[in-house]
């Protein structure tokens, strides 16, 4: 029950953190998402087989494996034409506002447990704190500047001149690799930086609801 409600949590938070990209993309005047019926929460329009089925399975398989068990997934991308987006930081907003919402979702989630957690049921204090913890595994680990996470297009709409450009040729050039080549070497990676990221979320964690 514990991993099914995860699972749902997850593939919720992901779905909005996607569909926040496209509300961002469609206020800075890019209708692409909302024209390929993009901006709704039915799961059936966000569902990707490797991101919201294969990933978190592997994960919650090898579990019982690793020091830093961790669940986490992602849904299909929201398309977006930069073409569009004329503005020097509209892509960068456009990618930073995924894990805007997750933090959100953290922040909102953790304050709740913080001032009102006495009252709560074991149940839902439990329930509270798994939204928390994923949403900010979620925020943090796509802030990662390794593309194709959102944090790659933040850091290549901030990097100045001849640096930016550099870097984007760089993330283009990574992102060929496709979703799965991708996912594997994130992945990859992220094991080797597992336990900095255990204990920043960890400290997250108490920041936000003082337990």
């Amino acid at each position: 029950m514990d991993i099914a409600f995860s699972l749902i949590i997850l593939i919720v938070s992901v779905i909005l953190h996607e569909v926040a990209h496209g509300y961002m993309a469609n206020w800075l005047g890019d209708p692409t998402a909302r024209l390929q019926g993009r901006l709704t929460l039915n799961p059936a329009s966000h569902i990707d087989p490797t991101g919201s089925v294969f990933l978190p399975f592997i994960l919650w398989a090898a579990q019982n494996f690793s020091p830093h068990p961790i669940l986490i997934g992602y849904a299909k991308p929201v398309p977006y034409n930069p073409h569009n987006l004329p503005g020097k930081y509209d892509e960068a907003l456009v990618a930073g506002a995924g894990p805007a919402t997750n933090l959100f979702l953290a922040v909102f989630f953790g304050l709740c447990i913080r001032f009102g957690g006495v009252a709560m049921s074991p149940a839902l204090f439990q329930a509270l704190g798994a939204i928390v913890e994923l949403n900010l595994v979620l925020a943090l680990f796509n802030l990662l500047p390794i593309p194709p996470l959102d944090g790659s297009k933040v850091l290549a709409g901030l990097l100045p001149g001849e640096v930016g450009i550099a870097y984007s040729h760089f993330r283009a050039n990574f992102e060929r690799l496709g979703v799965f080549s991708g996912t594997l070497l994130i992945l990859v990676c992220f094991y080797f930086f597992a336990p900095v990221f255990s204990v920043i979320i960890n400290a997250a964690l108490r920041l936000l609801t003082g337990v």
